[in-house]
């Protein structure tokens, strides 16, 4: 993540310019290392409603997995009791006045001066520093004279922190980091002499030598200077006048599969097709979207972890089974040569006696009647050396047979489990997570799910979607959802997609027998494949057919149909528009 200095300084300067007079209303503690403002702002001029003022809330995070400074209406339980530091907020910054918001220098700090009254009703100053340092972040609250009153997190010279922090001293700011330079007032040739004498790679060059650099910034400053010296100094003097200037873009970026992973203030360049980058209407809803999504992906992923165990070990025994099968497979390739040596034992019979351990004897089955060698065993005589060799035959004959059948069923039960991970990817909630348990319940892994209960699902409700004409197109999540949607919700005469030999979701074109315009098709064949293991930024095939020429097989597994009448469209992935499509 790249919360750095420059991101930092964004935020601050958005905050200010929306918060600036803005009065605390009330203040509570969800979390021991965060601090949840509710705030009261003037509006300029009467909205619609009537309204002179607005109401937000000012998140300040201090812990250590998501620190962050941002406006956000979050979900939480209060606890029953306020923590002190909560209490002591409440004390000194009741109806309080945000009178000022600033940066601490280049860093990853921020002070929030506030105008309160006092126990005698006189106007003081107060201040609460929020350092958003990854888990060294903290929350430090002071007073008129910026002496500590209270911090989330203390400490003292006796824990080894160059920097203690405790009630009743004065708060100092996050000392620089050792022999690092702020960029804000790097020189041209000191930048280039430093560039010279040093042997590292131009982005780990920036990061060792100047602070408030994350490692994105610097790499994507390193990445638009190509090889040149020079032109490192062009790019690093570009982004550090951008932030003089406090010319700011909330950028975010996505994986080509729709998953939030990095976000900045400047245009990122480096990934080229690898991520998908998009703009956001403000800084404080670009962190809450990467937040809030990493957050919910991060939950489900807890709740789902004992689907993903059986899958995992389901598939690494059925690995490991095909393997050993495969060996025994090739092993059966030698029955031809078993049958060979019974067929020459038995036609130079006259020739061999008990005690033989090996016997040269002629082929006539060759054009030259050339001579084999037959290992013998010594203790059985020509006849039962025979019988041996045809058993050895008619069993490796047996065993291919059976076990081309055990790896074809091994290699399907794998393919399904595979379509089972990938609908992991795309449950939304619970409800999702419990289809998928039931089904894998359903398919035979009962005895693998010691602690399933069933439980009562609703109706399983397909994502849906409206093409630019119109027409309604859903598409399942999982397995159970595929089967719901085709084989009960689509009508015969609508229109069926499903990436070509790849596990993905069954997508439902619902236009009862009409013929939609091509850009509808289109659309429809997007959908499956973004939500398909299809990879992202090549073309895809897509089959599509009316729902009427599908089948399912009599035993089959959830999801697997049939079909022999079908067209094929050729479409790139693209999540921006099935997320624009997507009916919320």
């Amino acid at each position: 993540m790249a919360f750095d200095a420059g991101f930092t300084a964004a935020v601050v300067e958005e905050l200010s310019s929306q918060l600036l007079n803005a009065r605390i209303e009330k203040i509570f503690q969800p979390s021991r290392d965060s601090v949840l403002l509710v705030l009261r702002r003037e509006r300029s001029s009467l909205d619609p409603a009537g309204e002179k003022s607005v109401g937000c809330k000012l998140l300040i995070d201090a812990g250590a997995a998501n620190p962050r400074l941002t406006l956000s209406d979050p979900e939480f339980d209060n606890p029953r009791v306020p923590p002190m530091f909560c209490m002591l907020l409440r004390k000194h910054l009741g109806g309080a006045r945000i009178t000022g918001l600033r940066t601490l220098g280049f860093e990853r700090a921020a002070e929030l001066e506030f105008e309160a009254r006092d126990e005698l009703g006189f106007l003081s100053k107060k201040y609460l520093y929020a350092e958003i340092m990854g888990k060294f972040s903290n929350l430090i609250f002071c007073g008129a004279d910026r002496r500590i009153l209270a911090a989330v997190k203390t400490n003292d010279l006796s824990s080894g922190s160059k920097r203690p922090i405790l009630p009743g001293i004065p708060y100092a700011p996050p000392p620089p980091q050792e022999g690092k330079r702020s960029p804000l007032e790097e020189e041209k040739e000191a930048f280039l002499s430093a560039l010279r004498e040093s042997a590292l790679s131009p982005a780990k060059f920036l990061l060792s030598l100047y602070s408030g650099f994350s490692p994105l910034l610097a790499r994507e400053i390193a990445f638009r200077a190509g090889e040149s010296g020079g032109a490192l100094w062009e790019e690093f003097s570009a982004v550090v006048e951008r932030i003089k200037k406090k010319d700011f873009l909330p950028v975010l970026l996505r994986t080509p599969e729709g998953e939030p992973f990095e976000y900045s203030f400047l245009p990122i360049l480096q990934y080229g097709n690898g991520a998908v980058s998009s703009l956001c209407g403000s800084f404080s809803e670009l962190i809450e979207t990467f937040f809030s999504e990493r957050a919910k992906n991060e939950r489900l992923r807890q709740r789902a972890a004992d689907i993903l165990r059986l899958l995992n070990g389901a598939e690494n025994r059925l690995n490991k089974k095909i393997a050993l099968q495969e060996q025994d497979l090739a092993a059966c390739a030698e029955k031809e040569t078993y049958k060979k040596y019974g067929d020459l034992i038995t036609s130079s019979i006259y020739q061999l006696s008990r005690g033989m351990t090996e016997a040269s004897l002629p082929d006539y089955s060759s054009e030259d009647c050339r001579e084999v060698s037959v290992p013998l065993d010594s203790r059985l005589s020509p006849a039962q050396n025979a019988q041996k060799y045809y058993k050895k035959y008619a069993k490796c004959k047996s065993a291919e047979k059976n076990l081309t059948v055990q790896i074809s069923l091994a290699r399907a039960e794998l393919a399904y489990l595979e379509t089972v991970s990938d609908s992991l990817t795309r449950a939304e909630s619970e409800n999702d997570l419990a289809e998928i348990r039931r089904e894998l319940y359903e398919s035979g892994y009962a005895s693998r799910m010691k602690t399933y209960s069933a439980v009562k699902i609703p109706t399983p409700k397909p994502m849906e979607f409206l093409t630019s004409h119109g027409y309604r197109v859903l598409c399942g999540k999982n397995n159970s959802q595929n089967d719901f949607l085709t084989h009960r919700l689509a009508g015969k005469n609508d229109l069926w997609f499903h990436v070509k030999g790849i596990p993905g979701s069954h997508v439902v074109l619902f236009c009862d027998g009409e013929e939609p315009p091509a850009e509808d098709f289109t659309q429809a064949a997007v959908i499956a494949a973004v939500y398909s293991k299809a990879p992202r930024g090549q073309k895809v095939a897509v089959d599509y057919t009316r729902v009427k020429n599908l089948k399912k097989p009599p035993a089959s597994k959830p999801g697997f149909v049939v079909f022999s009448s079908n067209y094929t469209a050729f479409v790139l992935p693209d999540p921006a528009l099935a997320e624009r499509l997507r009916k919320k």
